[in-house]
C-alpha cells in the first residue's frame, strides 16, 4: 500500500504541474520504451521538437510515464517510472526503473537501458498501405543480491532484449485503429526480474488499440513467454483503457493477466489491476 500512496502522490502532481505536451500512444512503457504497458511499438515516443538546426529536428521533447502494478496473487506492488526522448525523428533513447516489492521475498530492484531505429516511416512510399517499422535493444539489470537471497543462484543479473516491430494506424474505420506486432529475442524470466539465461529465445507479441471519441483509446496486448529449459515463462496480457482529458495528459486504467502464480508449469505472478499515468513534454 506504501508505493500505491507512493503513485497517487506522483499521479497528483503529474496532472498540477505538467501541461503544453501530446498526449497518447506510445506510452512509457513499464520498462520506459514508447509502447503500451508490455510491448514496444515502432512510433517512437517523442513531443513537440526541442532543439532544431534550420529544418531538422535534432531533439524532441521527452515523454515520462509511471506505473502502479498491483499482483493479489502473489502479494507483489510493482512500481515503475520511464522516460524516453527521440533524436532526429529517429532514433529513441529510453530508461525505465522498477521497483518490485514481494511479500515474504527480497525487494528486487529492476534497471532498463533502451534504443529504438525508426528504419520505415508510417506511409512511406506514398501509399497508406506501409506500416511504420522498428528495431531496438533493452539492457537490463536486476539486482543481484536479491537474486541470491531467493535461491536464484544459477541465475545472470543482467540480460539484453532484442525486437523488430510494425505498427500501423489505419483510418479507414469508423474509428481509428492501431494494430502492432513484433517479435522479440530475450533471455528474460518474469520480464527479467528474477534474472536472465544464458540462452535466448525467440516469442511473439502483438497489440491493437481502438481510439474513441472524447479521448478515449481501448485496447488489447498479448505478450508470449519465452519456454527456456529451467523456467517457462507465462504468456502476458491485458485489456486497457486510456482517457485523455487534454493534451498534456493520459491516465490509464488496466487488467493484467501475466499467468498463473502457483500450481502452473509456466511461471506467472497470477491477475491484476494497473494504473498508469503519461506525460509528453
Amino acid at each position: 500500500m506504501k508505493k500505491f500512496a507512493l503513485f497517487i502522490a506522483a499521479l497528483g502532481l503529474t496532472v498540477v504541474f505538467l501541461k503544453d505536451a501530446f498526449a497518447g500512444p506510445p506510452f512509457n512503457n513499464l520498462e520506459g520504451v514508447g509502447g503500451v504497458a508490455f510491448n514496444p511499438l515502432a512510433y517512437l515516443a517523442e513531443g513537440e521538437s526541442d532543439f532544431k538546426i534550420g529544418d531538422q529536428d535534432i531533439i524532441g521533447k521527452p515523454r515520462f510515464g509511471i506505473w502502479y502494478v498491483n499482483l493479489p496473487d502473489a502479494k507483489i506492488d510493482w512500481t515503475a517510472t520511464g522516460i524516453a526522448d527521440t533524436l532526429f525523428k529517429r532514433l529513441e533513447i529510453s530508461y525505465g526503473y522498477e521497483n518490485i516489492a514481494w511479500e515474504d521475498h527480497p525487494t528486487f530492484h529492476k534497471n532498463n537501458l533502451g534504443a529504438k531505429l525508426l528504419l520505415l516511416e508510417e506511409n512511406s512510399f506514398n501509399t497508406e498501405l506501409v506500416p511504420a517499422f522498428s528495431i531496438g535493444t533493452i539492457y537490463k539489470t536486476t539486482g543481484n543480491k536479491a537474486l541470491r537471497k531467493a535461491g536464484l543462484n544459477a541465475l545472470r543479473a543482467s540480460g539484453q532484449d532484442w525486437y523488430a516491430v510494425a505498427t500501423k494506424t489505419i483510418t479507414q474505420l469508423p474509428v481509428p485503429v492501431i494494430v502492432s506486432g513484433g517479435v522479440l529475442s530475450t533471455q528474460e524470466y518474469v520480464t527479467g526480474v528474477l534474472g536472465f539465461s544464458n540462452k535466448r529465445k525467440l516469442t511473439g507479441f502483438a497489440n491493437i488499440d481502438l481510439v474513441l471519441p472524447r479521448g478515449f483509446v481501448i485496447g488489447y496486448e498479448f505478450k508470449q513467454g519465452a519456454r527456456f529449459s529451467a523456467v517457462q515463462n507465462a504468456n502476458y496480457w491485458d485489456v486497457h483503457l486510456a482517457w485523455m482529458p487534454n493534451k498534456d495528459l493520459t491516465l490509464i486504467a488496466a487488467y493484467a493477466d501475466t499467468g498463473d502464480y502457483a500450481g502452473s508449469t509456466r511461471q506467472g505472478l497470477g491477475k491484476g489491476f494497473v494504473l498508469s499515468a503519461q506525460y509528453a513534454f
